[in-house]
């Protein structure tokens, strides 16, 4: 209802569009998803599931190496499972932040905002904003997280919107900010995230001081609008 009545072009696309809802993947902690996303970087999703099972099958239990396994793994066992060699310098860099704290727990996820995530785990070799969100959204169940580089939404929006370029990150974000009824209760982005990130998520506390509740939060999430862009065409 947010969107529609502050886009027309939405508006349409919301009447055309089947309800959705949010199908949060079984959890796992942070290493674990970003082990297999480094994983699946650049090549196809059936190499990369062949790939990742390689790796699990040098665990000692035939599961996801945990961090200190990782960091035993020898680089010729790894190259043989398949990775390359950034690949491989990404996972182990992943396993002793894991180690040292810097990639959060699945727990303490949960109780970080989306800047303070993406801040953390960006500062991993080989991960990304895109990666983060990927997490943020189908891993952590965050719904106010537009993804500005994802190719999806710039084609969604390039055709939702009549337009023949595809739009640069700056230019997401300026679309996205006028649907939040709770921007202004949103702390500032950072200027070195601000290219590669959308608005984020208020802490809780800030929330419980705002009139906007966490569940108006998710009804006029970006998040929606990611789901028609991405499914509607």
């Amino acid at each position: 209802k947010h969107l529609a009545e502050r886009d027309e072009h939405l508006k349409r696309l919301i009447e055309e569009t089947v309800p959705f809802q949010l199908k949060i993947e079984a959890a796992q902690s942070p290493y674990e998803t970003l082990l297999e996303a480094v994983t699946h970087q650049s090549i196809s999703g059936k190499a990369a599931a062949t790939i990742f099972a390689r790796v699990k099958a040098l665990s000692s239990n035939g599961g996801i190496p945990t961090p200190r396994e990782m960091l035993k793994l020898r680089k010729p066992a790894l190259r043989k499972a398949g990775l390359s060699g950034a690949k491989i310098l990404a996972m182990k860099d992943l396993a002793q932040k894991t180690i040292n704290g810097v990639v959060p727990t699945l727990e303490q996820a949960q109780r970080l905002s989306d800047e303070e995530l993406v801040k953390r785990l960006v500062s991993v070799r080989g991960i990304g904003a895109w990666t983060v969100e990927m997490l943020l959204i189908f891993r952590l169940g965050r719904a106010d997280v537009l993804p500005i580089q994802d190719l999806g939404v710039k084609k969604g929006w390039s055709i939702t919107y009549g337009k023949k370029h595809m739009p640069k990150p700056k230019e997401l974000l300026a679309f996205g900010e006028p649907t939040q009824p709770c921007a202004k209760s949103a702390p500032p982005v950072s200027a070195n995230l601000a290219s590669t990130r959308s608005v984020v998520e208020p802490r809780p506390s800030v929330l419980a001081a705002n009139t906007c509740s966490t569940n108006a939060m998710r009804t006029h999430s970006l998040l929606f609008r990611y789901h028609i862009f991405t499914n509607f065409y």
